[in-house]
């Protein structure tokens, strides 16, 4: 069994750091797996830092794309990655350290018993738990409004949909769909509706909510599009 672990980076600096510490390294010792570290054209110091990374731990891969892809863009090419070295298995950690690396483990474990097509990282699992780990409230009040929406629409009970941390079942994942999906950060809502336009599982984990000087995608440009696609999903053919 291949597994990728894959990290995508952008003005992370220093943050990149912690979230590879936190990674299980131990579990992953009894599989073939790789560490990519995706950088999406940073300016600041976030290049040093994985190059430190890349000197200190094996297994790690480093990519630096020479211009801005996006955040769907930068996911792809890592996917196109995993899928050209067949890979069985891909994590998606973002490198600004508010998903903690060590669900890794559990995602796995959980994905070779249910051979489902996805598993994501719930923050909202827990809803006192999200608001006790720093989310801001404006981003639990939209979170908990457009999740019940899309659950509405689309007859679902998922309990955040607005997740980044994500593992991807290869086999049950095609390629030629994934370069149909957005570049930008729409690219985890259109993997959602994909899925579940194929009738494919995505089971949800829970996970600690973990904010700090970290930025996060969630703010009021992506709650519009992610209002208006799904609508749109939902009633235009």
């Amino acid at each position: 069994m291949k597994i990728l672990v894959f990290i995508i980076t952008y003005k992370a600096s220093y943050r990149i750091k912690k979230v590879v510490s936190e990674i299980p390294f131990s579990y992953l010792n009894k599989y073939n797996y790789k560490i990519l570290i995706s950088d999406d054209c940073s300016k600041d110091d976030t290049v040093y830092n994985i190059v430190y990374i890349k000197n200190k731990i094996k297994n790690v891969i480093t990519n630096f794309n020479s211009h801005n892809l996006g955040y769907g863009g930068n996911i792809k090419k890592c996917l196109n990655y995993a899928y050209k070295n067949n890979f069985d298995y891909a994590v998606m950690i973002h490198g600004d350290n508010q998903y903690s690396s060590k669900y890794v483990k559990l995602m796995l474990n959980n994905v070779l018993i249910s051979k489902n097509a996805a598993i994501s990282g719930s923050r909202m699992h827990n809803k006192k738990a999200a608001l006790k780990g720093g989310m801001p409230i404006y981003k639990f009040i939209g979170n908990i409004f457009l999740t019940k929406l899309f659950n509405f629409l689309y007859k679902t009970s998922f309990t955040d949909c607005h997740t980044g941390y994500w593992l991807y079942n290869l086999k049950k994942i095609r390629k030629n769909l994934i370069n149909k999906l957005d570049n930008g950060f729409l690219f985890d809502l259109d993997m959602r509706l994909m899925l579940i336009k194929k009738k494919e599982i995505i089971e949800e984990i829970p996970i600690i909510t973990r904010y700090g000087t970290e930025r996060s995608s969630m703010h009021i440009n992506y709650a519009i599009k992610f209002f208006l696609k799904i609508l749109i999903k939902k009633f235009y053919k």
